[in-house]
């Protein structure tokens, strides 16, 4: 199948008459490389997102092979089944008559389109065992994890769509994470709760390439939504998350990958909306690979941590990124850049650009000593038979300054925020200050300007800001930053 040129680019063409050719990546601290003068893109854009899909027009029935969609009787291997034979087969297409399936993890193959028509829902299974245990990556470290519900390993050109919902049925895992934090959390180990608890994630594209996630409505997922992880050329459209009020839900993490789209989607979490993310600490420096030309563009969000988050596993670099006509109305935190002392790599060269924010509590949020209870792993002394996932996240980054990590050469540019609480909160480190942030047509509304701290070459054109108090935005050691016109209503 021919590659489906991005919805964005007759639009961009219309706006702009060209694409912004990119510069290759040549000095860690050049300017940044987006034009901000005009309605300019890069034309990386173009390319992001699954460029063929499933050929194959025949039809596999998993009722055929023995599936039962009454919403009790566990339909794992008859799906699994009909995945093998339809792959066996050359690929094709697997279907359902509508019903509900339980399901545990399912291992899509090359050249599968699973299709959940109207009226389909799987269903998490509540047995652990049928969540394999494999080799993956969690939270930026790659340790031993229950399988997902829909797992696509090593695959190219696969598919999931058709209008359906998957429903992980998380609270039984939801309910293990509050357990272990109880425990963990009086004995100084908050830090290891997220992985011991092992919660199931509900869609992981694992090392593949070409695959389209679209229309499709998941809920009450036991960790996170949608990751994308060392997977290149990836497509996710029109995924509605909902009624995912537990802890760590994200909507979709794309982790140390390349040109992936995520484009008019509906997001409601209690977690990251959108995230992305590249490895943790000493296990990411080891890996050592980026996440790089991300296009984020025609997403609402609302309920959860940020409506784009860069972080805070950014050890192997985040970079080339585009956040473009999304809308973000009452998360948390708008665009949110996190990391920490040990995480080391970079945020560099990202555009944002025609963001809308309705009741935002933080609209920028900047933090590079973030939550330092999860952030920072020590094992107590009085510990045995240590994890060998304690181990990995215990290891010490040396030099120290390797695990700073640099956020640079950043434009965002025509926002409009209402209802927020503090506009900005930015925190740089002493010897790590935020560098070259470029602001351009931001009109922001809020009770407060907030603060800057240990940030330079910030550049401010056209930024309103309207506060109760009608307080100056509060800039403290720092250099060459501008500063924003502030009134009151």
């Amino acid at each position: 199948m021919p590659r489906k040129t991005c919805p964005c680019v007759l639009m961009l063409i219309w706006l702009s008459g060209a694409f912004l050719c990119v510069a290759v990546h040549d000095s860690v601290f050049a300017q940044a490389r987006f034009t901000t003068a005009g309605d300019v893109l890069p034309a990386w854009v173009s390319e992001v997102g699954a460029r063929s899909e499933p050929k194959g027009a025949r039809t596999f029935s998993a009722n055929a092979h023995g599936a039962v969609g009454d919403g009790v009787r566990n339909s794992t291997k008859a799906i699994q089944q009909t995945i093998d034979a339809c792959s066996r087969a050359g690929g094709g297409i697997v279907t359902f008559r509508p019903g509900k399936y339980v399901t545990g993890a399912l291992f899509l193959k090359s050249d599968v389109h699973l299709r959940l028509d109207s009226g389909v829902t799987l269903l998490g299974s509540q047995d652990d065992t049928d969540y394999p245990a494999i080799w993956t990556r969690v939270a930026g470290i790659e340790m031993n994890w229950p399988a997902a519900l829909i797992n696509i390993n090593d695959q190219h050109n696969v598919k999931i769509s058709g209008g359906g919902m998957i429903n992980g049925r998380g609270d039984k895992w939801w309910d293990r994470y509050w357990s272990t934090r109880l425990d963990y959390d009086p004995r100084g180990l908050r830090w290891a709760a997220d992985y011991d608890a092992e919660r199931v994630r509900m869609i992981v594209i694992w090392k593949s390439e070409n695959v389209t996630v679209e229309n499709l409505s998941l809920q009450r997922s036991g960790f996170w939504t949608t990751q994308v992880v060392y997977s290149d050329h990836v497509t996710v459209d029109g995924i509605k998350v909902s009624d995912n009020a537990g802890p760590s839900t994200d909507g979709v993490d794309i982790d140390s990958s390349s040109y992936v789209l995520v484009q008019n989607c509906d997001i409601d979490d209690d977690d990251d909306d959108i995230c992305l993310k590249a490895g943790r600490d000493a296990d990411g420096l080891r890996v050592n690979r980026p996440t790089e030309y991300v296009l984020i563009q025609n997403n609402i969000t609302r309920h959860g941590g940020s409506i784009v988050a860069f972080g805070s596993e950014t050890s192997g670099g985040i970079r080339n990124v585009v956040v473009y006509h999304n809308r973000g109305i009452g998360t948390s935190e708008g665009i949110r850049f996190k990391s920490a002392r040990t995480r080391g790599g970079f945020v560099e060269d990202v555009l944002i650009r025609d963001l809308t924010m309705e009741k935002v509590s933080l609209p920028f949020t900047f933090s590079l000593n973030w939550n330092p209870g999860y952030s920072y792993a020590s094992i107590p002394k009085d510990i045995k038979n240590i994890p060998p996932s304690w181990t990995v996240l215990a290891m010490p980054v040396t030099p120290a300054e390797r695990g700073l990590c640099e956020i640079r050469n950043i434009t965002i540019q025509d926002v409009e925020i209402t209802g927020a609480r503090r506009i900005f909160s930015a925190d740089g480190l002493p010897d790590k200050p935020i560098v070259n942030v470029k602001w351009l047509n931001i009109s922001a509304q809020g009770r407060l300007a907030g603060s800057i701290k240990y940030a330079r070459d910030w550049t401010m054109r056209n930024v309103r800001l309207r506060t109760f108090e009608g307080d100056d935005l509060k800039v403290s050691n720092s250099d060459n930053v501008e500063t924003p016109k502030v009134t009151k209503p």
